[in-house]
């Protein structure tokens, strides 16, 4: 829907190219620009814009300073890790190099002030200038007058300038115990189905009609909507499985109208994908390479889903890697394996090839959480702190049943567990953090 956005002051022509960039956000755009006025009018001193992530607060704040050709600074509070990163960078925006230069090493909020008004009776504002600030609930962990300061920062420096802050939390986590001054406040709310759908339509496939794609979006919306509405996550998701969908109308098994076989194929691969959202523990490239080679393998590793690849974290990988170590290996070869300067070890004792049985037919052994501890800060490539999290992570892992205790529940002091996946299985895992786990294995020397 074009042409809704109308406010006296400013060209038609960009009005219409607003609404053309802002999809399902003409709303939120003109109440935005009624807020803001005529370019030479005075604005509200301060504009407070929240919503959930990816509700367009960012793009729409952006394209209407940027189409409208409105000065502006926009600041990032996770960049600024410091106030004068903050105040440099608003007078570099609005004056240029020579008045952020004359800011002292550590400056105060008096020196900003000091120095915005000096520059604004040099350079007076012609329209209303504008500073974006995202992620302001950093703000509230910096000084106690800052915040309160930004929101009425066209009384102190006495110029036509306007603070809008966008943030994912509601103003109430704002408001200081001392008060401050209240801003105009404007929420984004979430994107509906019927809005999500019509968003991502837009970026179709220039090699395929825009119903084809849009149906494309229809499948994927109804997978992963009641799991991720988060639009940034959605467009990933589309790009990412799109080649995926294409595959029977490319290799001629199906035509672009036949929904249901172009369903049937691309749903187990919507499935897989779906237990990895949000999961960007592997890029795009990596995710499609390792869908090839589970289309390559064969007999067991090929019964190996993607997502048992990237669904544990980093160090719940290395902790099923030592259990396994641990199960499968004697406890007597620990010195061997994982000691840097052990000793000679005469070769016939530790060995013993033609006498011992191999340790995966008899399946794996108990041992104790110190030794899995032990394995698992001699294999990690990083140094680990023992903290509540490696825990946590132990427990995780016997949820999965990927690990078994089979001690006793009272039994606090020595627990014991059992690895109980295959070789195949950690042989995966340990691909995906580049550790090669059969120089660890007794069974394989």
């Amino acid at each position: 829907m074009t042409g809704l956005l109308q406010q006296p002051g400013y060209d038609e022509e960009r009005l219409k190219r607003v609404s053309e960039l802002l999809p399902c956000r003409e709303v939120q755009a003109g109440m935005l620009l009624s807020l803001m006025g005529q370019p030479q009018q005075y604005c509200y001193p301060s504009v407070f814009i929240y919503g959930h992530r990816s509700s367009g607060k960012s793009h729409v704040t952006n394209i209407l300073m940027e189409e409208l050709e409105l000065p502006h600074a926009t600041v990032s509070c996770v960049e600024c890790v410091s106030v004068a990163l903050l105040f440099e960078q608003v007078l570099l925006s609005f004056f240029g190099c020579d008045a952020a230069s004359l800011l002292p090493r550590s400056p105060s909020l008096s020196d900003f002030v000091r120095i915005y008004r000096q520059q604004s009776s040099q350079f007076p504002a012609e329209q209303t200038r504008y500073i974006i600030m995202e992620k302001p609930e950093l703000l509230r962990d910096a000084d106690a007058n800052l915040l309160p300061a930004l929101l009425r920062l066209q009384e102190l420096v006495e110029d036509n300038v306007t603070v809008i802050l966008l943030s994912e939390i509601v103003w109430e986590t704002f408001r200081p115990n001392t008060g401050c001054f209240e801003p105009l406040l404007l929420h984004f709310p979430d994107y509906s189905k019927d809005e999500l759908k019509q968003v991502l339509s837009k970026n179709k496939h220039p090699s395929y009609s825009a119903e084809f794609y849009s149906s494309y979006i229809n499948i994927l919306l109804g997978v992963f909507y009641s799991v991720c509405r988060d639009l940034r996550e959605l467009r990933h998701l589309a790009a990412l499985n799109f080649s995926k969908f294409c595959e029977p109308v490319e290799a001629g098994k199906a035509k672009v109208g036949d929904t249901h076989k172009l369903w049937k194929n691309i749903e187990p691969h919507l499935k897989k994908a779906m237990r990895t959202v949000y999961l960007r523990e592997v890029s795009s490239l990596q995710w499609e390479q390792m869908q090839q080679m589970e289309e390559q393998e064969t007999g067991a590793v090929r019964g190996l889903s993607a997502h048992t690849h990237v669904e544990l974290p980093y160090y719940s990988k290395f902790l099923l890697i030592a259990a396994y170590l641990a199960s499968y290996n004697p406890a007597r070869t620990d010195k061997r394996f994982f000691v840097k300067h052990h000793g000679k070890i005469r070769k016939t004792n530790f060995l013993k090839k033609n006498e011992k049985t191999s340790n995966h037919l008899l399946g794996p052994k108990p041992f104790p959480l110190d030794r899995l501890l032990a394995i698992f800060y001699s294999v990690v490539d990083s140094r680990v702190a023992p903290t509540a999290s490696i825990f946590s992570q132990i427990s995780s892992l016997v949820t999965l049943q990927l690990l078994v205790q089979i001690s006793h529940d009272d039994q606090l002091d020595a627990p014991k567990y059992k690895c109980a996946v295959t070789l195949d299985f950690i042989s995966a895992i340990s691909r995906t953090v580049n550790f090669d786990i059969v120089k660890y294995l007794y069974d394989f020397l």
